[in-house]
Formats: C-alpha cells, structure tokens, sequence
C-alpha cells in the first residue's frame, strides 16, 4: 500500500501547488487589469444588439468563464516564478498608490473637464513622455485597442449573419482591419488623458519608478501573454456563436 500512499500524497501536493498558481494568476490578472476587460466584454458587446443577439452574448462572452479561459492561455506561457513576482511588484506601496489614485478617477468626476482643458493647456513634453513610458510598459492602449477590436469585429459577424452572410476568421480579419489604426489612436488619447489626470499629484520621478516597475521581465511577460490571448480567447468564442 505504501507506493499508493507515496503517489496521492504526490498528486496531493501537484494539485496544492497548481491551485496556488491558480490563485496567484487570477490576483496578478486583477491588479494588472486583465481582469477588468473580462468584465467589460459582454455589455460592450451587445451594445446596439437585438435581444435575440444580446442573450446569445451574454452567454458566450460572460466574464468568469471568459477570464479562466484567457488565464489558461496565459498559464501556458508564464512560468510560477514570475507570477509570483509579478504580484510582489503589483502587491508593492509604489503599485497600490497608482492604483488608488486611478480608482479615485471614477469618484470625483472631473476627467472629461480635463480633458478639454488639455486642449488649450497641453501637458509638458517630459510628463507626457512618462506616461506614454507607462502605457506602452503596461500595454494599456494596447489592450483596450484589442478588446475594442474584437468586439467590433464580433458584432460585425452576428450582423452579417442576421442577413444569411458568414466569413471565416481570416476574412474577418481582412474586413475589419481597417479599423485598427483608428481605435488605437482614439484609445491612445483615452489613456493619456487618463493617466495625466489620475497621477496629476504625483511627481514624475515617482511616475518614472512605476514605469519601470512595468517594465520588469515578469510583469512584461503576464502583460505580453495576456495581449496574444484576448484575440484567441474572441475567436474561440466566436465559433461557438450560432
């Protein structure tokens, strides 16, 4: 009995320790904000939909099993070590003091005021530059481009459906990709105006340091990972939708 004993008390620990780097990557997705795209598909999805169309959505692009199944991609390619790492920078005073200020963001209200006033009073040359060191580190602008892009090319193909038209995911792809260069200069905008009001109280060496903090080869490979998975997370739903 003894070798029986020795392989669960194996299997034991083997399940213990995928189970914590379940955990982990799930909180790195989180604070990364990851996460948050998840929870954001399905109601800019069925924007604009009919009823029929919107269920249909709801059900194929409902956020819990849309994260597992971009966090199962992302697993695939980032190793234990860094995700551990990339929650000790997440979890760090310097990570939660820009993300207390960026909730703050939605409590006072005052972005879309500034974001007119950055058109007679641009920001200096320097700030900019950090925060656009910020964001290319972070992929945001990048990632919301995508997340933008697939679900216009989503609803482009239920649309072309409801009139008895298909494509597959190459033509989808060649169709659409008229839309990519736009989406990302809008989503650029959205995030530097963001990221300028958000840290406006921050000083720039400051500012510097959670760049950097970005750019650390942990986070950078959740971040790169997570960028490659979103496309193929959409298609795979995609071809799951009648």
């Amino acid at each position: 009995m003894r070798p029986l004993f020795i392989l669960a008390l194996l299997l034991s620990l083997v399940a213990s320790a995928q189970a914590a780097t379940d955990a982990t990557l799930k909180r790195v997705l989180e604070l990364a904000g990851v996460q948050l795209l998840c929870e954001q598909t399905a109601p800019l999805l069925q924007r604009g939909m009919s009823a029929e169309q919107q269920k249909s959505l709801g059900k194929a692009f409902a956020a819990a099993p849309l994260c597992d199944d971009l966090a199962k991609r992302v697993a695939l390619k980032v190793k234990r070590e860094q995700l551990e790492a990339a929650l000790k920078l997440l979890d760090s005073p310097l990570a939660q003091h820009f993300t207390a200020a960026e909730r703050a963001v939605g409590e006072d209200g005052g972005l879309a005021t500034y974001r007119q006033q950055l058109q007679e009073r641009p920001p200096l040359g320097k700030r900019l530059d950090l925060v656009r060191r910020l964001d290319k580190a972070a992929h945001t602008t990048e990632l919301a481009t995508l997340l933008r892009y697939e679900v216009g090319k989503t609803q482009a193909l239920l649309t072309l459906r409801a009139r008895g038209g298909d494509l597959d995911e190459k033509a989808l792809a060649e169709q659409t990709a008229a839309q990519l260069a736009p989406l990302r200069a809008s989503s650029a905008s959205g995030v530097e105006a963001f990221m300028l009001y958000a840290y406006r109280q921050t000083p720039s060496d400051k500012l510097g340091e959670y760049a950097a903090l970005y750019e650390q080869a942990p986070l950078r490979a959740v971040l790169e990972a997570s960028t490659k998975a979103l496309p193929e997370v959409f298609a795979a739903r995609r071809a799951k939708l009648k």
